[in-house]
């Protein structure tokens, strides 16, 4: 998967763009790419790579049982770098990778799901700065090479490690457009609560990535109080919409952005309590269920229309089982009152994963 490329000099003439673009259609024809130009990964290139942890090449760092195809160090540093991230970025993708196989779904089969769900990464601790992670404005946008490369990198490992690719092994209905996109920086520095990795049980002064599948992302806008139990309210309207309701149960986080974050805090909230009275007022009644042809409940855990049931039209059903059904995070500006839902496939495994780069142990 690695072409044999001189490594740029530090001066001299401008690369010439045309075996550049050579090189990016090599990597088209081989089938490597996601839809976008790739970085031709050189040897040089991929050592540079490698020199940025004291973990073998040959390690195994992740084993899909349904495709029956693995990926080893080696690989995600060859991807890593087709990804367009730099090499001192490498770090974050293995601990990345590693939170992501914590994740039930992400270990098994969740690639190949018909809701063809997306990876949320979150980044902490001190690595954020040092690397450039966008932790503010447009925080789930792009503009960001650490964001965006990084995201990416998990992608192009599950594409060619594991070959799982759009209309083969990948069985998306309709996908999602930020299906290889979403890595954000936990705005730490604006939060009213400990960041996520504490949250997760390790110390704040560590650089950690939390991951998590994710369906979709909804966007809460209310500029409009400061009494934050109607912003809780608001969140909660969005949490509970019908559609989103596939199980009994159901796994939501929130992606608070300051505003609405430090609005909660002076209120008293901590993570916990909003965790909390989500898990007391998310749900619907069973009016509600009954119109949308969700009222019933199979021994998978499968809502169907159930036109047997006795009517209970006034009874609520909760749809958040416990706090862990619930991640709360802080990211995003303050130039507006805004907070994004994040529906959850399956369950967080609530760990982070510490970033270990042997050259840079204090981050």
């Amino acid at each position: 998967m690695t072409l044999t490329l001189p490594p740029p000099g530090p001066s001299g003439p401008p690369p010439d763009p045309d075996v550049a673009q050579a090189a990016i259609e090599y990597c088209y024809q081989q089938g490597w790419s996601d839809g976008l130009p790739l970085v031709p990964a050189s040897r040089p290139l991929v050592d540079a790579f490698l020199a940025q942890t004291s973990r073998r090449p040959d390690e195994v760092i992740g084993r899909n049982l349904q495709v029956d195809r693995e990926s080893t160090v080696e690989l995600a540093a060859i991807n890593a770098a087709m990804a367009g991230c730099r090499p001192e970025y490498f770090p974050v993708v293995l601990a990345a990778w590693e939170a992501l196989m914590r994740d039930r779904a992400a270990g098994g089969g969740g690639w190949q799901s018909t809701s063809g769900p997306a990876p949320l990464i979150v980044v902490n601790g001190p690595i954020r700065a040092r690397l450039g992670f966008n932790c503010g404005v447009g925080v789930f946008g792009p503009g960001f090479r650490p964001n965006a490369t990084v995201a990416r990198a998990i992608g192009l490992i599950v594409r060619n490690a594991y070959g799982i690719v759009p209309q083969v092994l990948e069985q998306a209905t309709q996908g999602l457009p930020g299906r290889w996109s979403i890595c954000v920086g936990e705005n730490e520095e604006e939060s009213p609560w400990p960041p996520l990795s504490v949250e997760a049980g390790l110390t704040g002064d560590i650089s950690a990535v939390s991951a998590m599948l994710l369906r979709t992302c909804e966007f809460v806008d209310n500029r409009h109080t400061q009494d934050p139990e109607q912003i809780l309210w608001d969140v909660a309207d969005t949490m509970s919409r019908i559609g989103a309701l596939i199980f009994r149960d159901a796994s939501a986080g929130v992606v608070f952005g300051p505003d609405h974050a430090q609005l909660l805090g002076k209120a008293g909230y901590g993570r916990a309590d909003v965790q909390s009275w989500l898990v007391e007022h998310c749900g619907r009644s069973r009016a509600d269920l009954r119109r949308a042809g969700k009222n019933g409940v199979g021994e998978n855990l499968v809502r169907y229309a159930d036109d047997t049931a006795e009517p209970d039209d006034g009874a609520f059903e909760r749809i958040l089982p416990s706090p862990q059904h619930v991640p709360v995070i802080v990211a995003g500006s303050r130039n507006a009152a805004m907070s994004m839902v994040v529906r959850v496939f399956g369950l967080w495994s609530g760990q982070a994963v510490p970033v270990t780069d042997h050259r840079a142990s204090a981050s």
